[in-house]
């Protein structure tokens, strides 16, 4: 029996896996729930597009048209899609029952992971590193919710998450220094407790680069992400030219699923890193949806039709798809 690497790293969004009987072949089954899908929108110098309305998007999926079931701007709250593309509000909508969105105020706002590296790779710039994440979270809007982990070899939950920010400041101002780096395990472990999550998120990475401890692949805690709908932002300390192999692993985790790579040694390039990533927050817009029927068990592509923008002079940056989950 074939188990597919999500379901090995405990991290399937749906369903149950059943052991198959003796003698009988396993039969797999595609569980996909709500899609999630987080993007923005910005012109050719780079400037944030906003204003836009459900009306002017089209999602496809393998190239197959899906309807809206919300949709939200930056940190407000989100409205239910209409068949005929009317909006109205989803406390309105939840009577109908729209699963998956039995509590509308999760979907308000983002719900932000981010994970420290306290290993000793990061001594020299520790006090720095806290100030600027300190500095991050002082600035979210007042409907994102913060959690903090630390990490060297183990993960440490130093704040739940929570919309009082400042509990978020303390837990992290605790944060003590450690030993070696296991990276990519403690970034599969805050992955499935955001996996765990309703509504928006997204995981910021603040790291030296090297890991020399974890178990698990990074390519298969990238496809995790993928799959659950989740951009990673990447802060790394490093140079960009110092770590080839890390700074290979970090770029590929953002592209693919929607966040992005910083390379920042000092502070202020932390702080300017930081910044940009609380633009791209502000500036998102969300869409979810119920997949259409599609007999596609892969990977299925993703794609955002801009409909109010003929001459194509915008562009959209989200992820690019997801594996649905397989269940016997």
């Amino acid at each position: 029996m074939t188990i597919s690497r999500r379901t090995f790293l405990g991290a399937t969004t749906g369903g149950l896996l059943l052991r198959a009987q003796d003698g009988q072949r396993p039969i797999f089954k595609v569980k996909v729930d709500m899609v999630v899908l987080s993007f923005q929108v910005q012109d050719s110098k780079n400037h944030y597009i906003n204003g836009l309305k459900p009306s002017d998007f089209r999602v496809f999926e393998d190239g197959i048209l899906q309807k809206a079931a919300t949709f939200a701007e930056g940190a407000n709250a989100p409205v239910a899609v209409g068949d005929d593309g009317s909006v109205r509000p989803l406390l309105e909508a939840r009577k109908e029952t729209l699963p998956g969105l039995d509590r509308p105020d999760a979907f308000i706002g983002t719900n932000v992971f981010v994970l420290f590296d306290t290993s000793n790779f990061m001594y020299r710039g520790f006090v720095y590193a806290e100030d600027a994440i300190a500095d991050f979270v002082r600035g979210l809007d007042r409907a994102d919710s913060v959690a903090v982990y630390t990490f060297s070899r183990n993960l440490s939950r130093a704040a739940s998450l929570t919309r009082e920010h400042s509990d978020a400041i303390s837990g992290l101002r605790k944060s003590v220094a450690g030993d070696d780096t296991a990276l990519y395990n403690c970034l599969l472990l805050t992955l499935r407790d955001a996996a765990k999550v309703a509504g928006r998120k997204v995981v910021i990475v603040f790291s030296n680069g090297p890991d020399n401890a974890s178990m698990v692949a990074p390519d298969d805690v990238r496809a995790v992400a993928e799959d659950e709908g989740i951009p990673i932002y990447v802060i790394s300390t490093s140079e960009v030219n110092k770590d080839p192999i890390s700074s290979g692993v970090f770029r590929r985790m953002a592209q693919r699923t929607g966040g992005k790579a910083y390379w920042a040694r000092t502070w202020q390039k932390q702080v300017e890193a930081f910044e940009d990533i609380r633009e791209d927050m502000s500036n998102s817009y969300t869409i979810t949806y119920y997949p259409a029927p599609n007999p596609n068990e892969g990977f299925r592509k993703i794609s955002v039709e801009i409909v109010s923008d003929p001459g194509k002079k915008y562009r959209v940056h989200s992820r690019p798809g997801y594996r649905p989950s397989r269940v016997l």
